[in-house]
């Protein structure tokens, strides 16, 4: 197995069973409990892996980034066994629910980007996750019609929407697999039989959230154990999920959206303590994968394409870009305020279309085409001619996708918060993947069952349902899918996918995913380099800047033009894969991602 990898800071390296093996042999005493030898193995693979941090790897056949490096290594042996990203993914998502579940899992949602080599076309599959039929506009409003408080509403029962990950997993195997489904959840079932070590992240989260985890019983006996969280290199078993795992395998999705597993899941949903919600075994029965048309906006010599509603990522993000390419960036250069002036007040319109227009367009008239058509855009563009901040960034009028139908919309009250992870993968025949998995919030609901955790979807919906008495399109309503900000992306070429990349990071995903495009694309950094570039990100009005960065060194510049700036942490989580010649992967040194390529 040839592999080549790369590594953000604190994370852990496994390359195949052999090297595992000597590695353990080298450091880990005869003694040792199977737990210990564990610990001891993954340390040892922790170092070996900070040596190649914030490096390009390169490869030729094919190449795979994302969250936690075990799940990188699980979808690396898939690959090297001449599967394809399809097959890989599976075994990647059911290794990331296991060991970071903060972020995604079973009981979350997805969207996924697909380019089909031999067919040479795009297409994206829907996997959000629903808003049950028993759920009302108002189901986060108190008796006075007034939004709750938004951990009232996140923490239990009333936030789950009906799951859409496992359903995603099987289509996108039927669809595009090689392998045999029952194999690709081996990686999987074996660290949760027998255990893995907390990495340094997930001991973080569960420390900061420690409260909250601690709310229901089965969650708070898995990740706060006799009242102590989880502590960094702790092996942890997980037997519930390794079932799970095996009648997935067995059964296929049927296992999870009917009988006892469905039945769990309602229950807990139902049963929440202080705050139960509505979803039923009907809803898990009736979920289906929505296949959709990619949404693509030019930028220079390249096509943006990503996830059309009910994601905003896409359109946003293809806004930004679509909205920058009569500005000469390349010549601006990154090191010039004025470069994000006119990035940040570009953000600022796209973020104005993306809080009137942007929603589950199966419910909702939407302007998507409008949204991003070169005519609409370039009049926008025509906002961006100033010297200094715009005073307001307010939003446009695109044409409504259906003739003659142009709806009156209020702006959208939801919020977002930076819990999800991002899977870039090639494989050997030329398939890109590009997806991004989430629970919603740090542990979603925190209600657990079955070994997973799920999500708080639904709290993506606008709490309020009108404004001023004009309808909010991102309300919520029975069966509606919540609008998003995941924007898996793949560009393309003349044709051909040149990059694939996404993040988490709520609705600053949109933020750092065009800027790392824009310095790949115009300031010609590698993705490393790119990915690596601190983050300056306005959506609002304000503009955050990445503390512990040179991002700082812009506050003066960009406070002397007119905002008002906000220096905190900018977690992103940032995979990419620059398809050319040869394959170059890189990964966050934000978090615990890692780039493998063979």
């Amino acid at each position: 197995m040839k592999v080549i990898v790369s590594a953000g800071v604190s994370c852990a390296l496994l390359v195949g069973a052999a090297y595992a093996q000597e590695a353990a042999d080298a450091v880990a005493p005869e003694e040792a409990t199977q737990g210990e030898a564990q610990a001891l193995t993954e340390a040892a693979l922790f170092a070996q892996a900070k040596k190649a941090a914030g490096k390009v790897v390169e490869s030729t056949d094919w190449m795979i980034a994302a969250a936690n490096p075990l799940a990188v290594e699980a979808g690396a042996a898939v690959l090297d066994a001449g599967g394809t990203a399809a097959d890989a993914m599976v075994a990647v998502q059911t290794v990331l629910g296991l060991v970071e579940p903060q972020s995604s899992g079973l009981g979350g949602g997805a969207f996924l980007v697909w380019y089909d080599a031999e067919a040479g076309e795009l297409t994206t599959l829907d996997a959000r996750e629903t808003a049950p039929l028993a759920a009302t506009p108002s189901l986060f409003q108190d008796e006075a019609g007034e939004p709750l408080k938004f951990f009232d509403a996140v923490v239990g029962g009333l936030s789950v929407g009906t799951p859409g990950t496992p359903a995603l997993l099987e289509e996108a195997h039927r669809r595009w697999g090689r392998a045999n489904w029952g194999s690709l959840f081996e990686a999987g079932i074996t660290l949760a039989d027998k255990g893995f070590a907390v990495s340094p992240r997930m001991a973080q989260s569960i420390a900061r959230d420690a409260d909250r985890l601690s709310r229901f019983p089965e969650t708070a006996a898995y990740f706060v154990p006799n009242g102590a969280p989880l502590a960094e290199g702790q092996i942890v078993q997980n037997k519930a999920y390794a079932n799970v795992l095996r009648a997935l395998a067995a059964e296929g999705a049927d296992a999870f959206y009917t009988g006892a597993i469905a039945a769990d899941i309602v229950k807990t949903v139902q049963t929440a303590e202080g705050n139960p919600g509505v979803l039923s075994e009907t809803d898990l029965a009736l979920y289906t994968v929505k296949e959709r048309p990619a949404v693509c906006a030019t930028y220079r010599a390249y096509e943006a394409c990503g996830m059309g509603p009910p994601s905003s990522g896409a359109l946003t993000v293809g806004q930004i870009l679509g909205l920058l390419g009569q500005y000469d960036l390349a010549a601006l250069g990154a090191e010039k305020p004025e470069s994000w002036r006119l990035i940040g007040d570009a953000s600022r319109l796209a973020f104005a279309d993306r809080g009137r227009y942007m929603a589950d367009s199966d419910f909702v008239p939407m302007p998507t085409q409008g949204l991003v058509d070169n005519s609409y855009l370039a009049e926008r563009a025509k906002l961006l001619a100033s010297e200094t901040a715009l005073e307001s960034a307010d939003p446009g009028t695109p044409v409504f996708d259906h003739a003659g139908l142009a709806p009156r919309w209020a702006d959208d009250q939801s919020i977002e918060f930076p819990s999800t992870s991002h899977i870039s993968i090639v494989d050997q025949y030329g398939n890109v993947l590009s997806m991004t998995t989430t629970i919603e919030n740090g542990f979603g609901s925190r209600l657990m069952t079955n070994g997973f955790l799920l999500n708080n979807e639904l709290t993506d919906f606008s709490f309020r349902t009108h404004k001023d008495g004009v309808p909010i399109a991102n309300r919520l309503e029975p069966g509606k899918r919540p609008r998003s900000s995941m924007a898996p992306t793949i560009v393309m070429q003349d044709g051909k996918p040149v990059l694939a990349i996404g993040s988490p990071g709520g609705s600053r995903i949109i933020g750092y995913v065009a800027k790392t495009i824009i310095a790949w694309a115009d300031w010609g950094m590698t993705v490393q380099e790119a990915i690596e570039l601190p983050h300056l990100v306005n959506r609002f009005g304000t503009y955050d800047l990445e503390e512990g960065t040179k991002a700082t060194d812009f506050e003066q510049g960009l406070t002397d033009l007119g905002y008002e700036v906000n220096v905190r942490g900018l977690n992103s989580g940032l995979h990419a894969i620059e398809i050319g010649e040869t394959l170059k992967g890189g990964a966050d040194p934000r978090r615990e991602g890692i780039a493998i390529g063979g």
